[in-house]
């Protein structure tokens, strides 16, 4: 590992690249994978927006999840890029203070919002005459501001903790954004408090909603096993099994990086972690997510034929 150290109150990401041609390789990829991501996200915001078939609670949690990646990868590609392609690898004190903020606010948004959508088809396949009254659009909205409001809430605490603890005279972040972990390691005091802290932080935003997820999607299990409807059990199914594939990706990894304890982390372990949920689920999730929905596919058909009729 390089070593930088400066008198600034400046940080030094050393990235994620190895200077070298497949550094550059690597980098590429990145940036096509971003741009997938962008195209992505966006189309299904704008499928879901403009198409009144999808204006339902599960399209509308859908938008969000897309709204909430656009702007998640969109916190850690763009300055990892520039870095890599200047040779810049420098970022302000208060520039990490906003990155790493808005990364843990979104991060926190979207594990409660896949949540909020588990209880969604839950409720759809289990209580399918109740469905009107329990996912209203009053519960719908209130799903997603709380999940924006605990997630910023848990974000501001922990940028706030970051942002005033001291550091030492090396300002070099061995990881490629300002993740509050790896930042931890160049503090000049015991941060055994906030070790814990991130452990109580992630059972809450991630064990806690998973153990929900996986209780729910149980139920939904036995009573897709229950319908007498061969179609009925082939669409519940493959709704259920995009959500649990989207879930995966997004928890496990996360999970894994901020459960352990220090000594068992590793600096290259971690940034190839955080690469799926940073940067391969915002990719993945509209991916899954389209091609495995008939409606979001059959508005994406109805688009491209109102595009071709208005070029005619």
């Amino acid at each position: 590992m390089e070593n930088y150290t400066q008198t600034s109150t400046d940080f030094i990401l050393l990235g994620l690249f190895p200077p070298s041609r497949i550094g550059l390789l690597l980098f590429i990829l990145i940036v096509l994978i971003f741009l997938m991501a962008l195209f992505g996200n966006l189309s299904m915001i704008l499928l879901i927006f403009l198409d009144t078939r999808l204006h339902t609670p599960m399209y509308f949690l859908l938008s969000q999840l897309s709204l909430i990646d656009l702007n998640y990868i969109s916190t850690i590609v763009p300055k990892m890029a520039f870095n890599f392609v200047f040779g810049n690898k420098s970022i302000s004190f208060i520039g990490c203070g906003f990155q790493s903020f808005f990364f843990l606010t979104l991060g926190g948004a979207e594990a409660l919002l896949l949540t909020s959508m588990a209880y969604d088809r839950y409720v759809a396949i289990c209580f399918p005459l109740h469905y009107p009254i329990r996912m209203s659009k009053k519960v719908c909205v209130l799903m997603i501001t709380g999940s924006w409001i605990m997630g910023s809430i848990n974000s501001c605490a922990h940028t706030v903790y970051a942002l005033h603890i001291p550091y030492c005279r090396s300002r070099s972040i061995n990881h490629f954004f300002c993740d509050v972990p790896a930042m931890l390691t160049l503090a000049c005091m015991d941060t055994w408090v906030y070790e814990y802290t991130v452990f109580v932080s992630t059972t809450l935003f991630l064990v806690f909603p998973f153990i929900g997820i996986a209780c729910s999607y149980g139920r939904v299990l036995l009573a897709i096993c229950r319908m007498h409807s061969t179609e009925g059990r082939k669409r519940a199914y493959s709704t259920c099994s995009t959500h649990l594939t989207v879930v995966t990706l997004c928890y496990v990894p996360f999970a894994y990086t901020y459960l352990r304890p220090r000594s068992l982390r590793s600096p290259a372990e971690d940034k190839v972690l955080a690469v799926f949920y940073t940067i391969l689920t915002p990719m993945f999730n509209p991916i899954i997510y389209s091609l495995r929905n008939k409606a979001v596919m059959g508005a994406l058909r109805r688009m491209i034929q109102r595009i071709c009729f208005l070029k005619m």
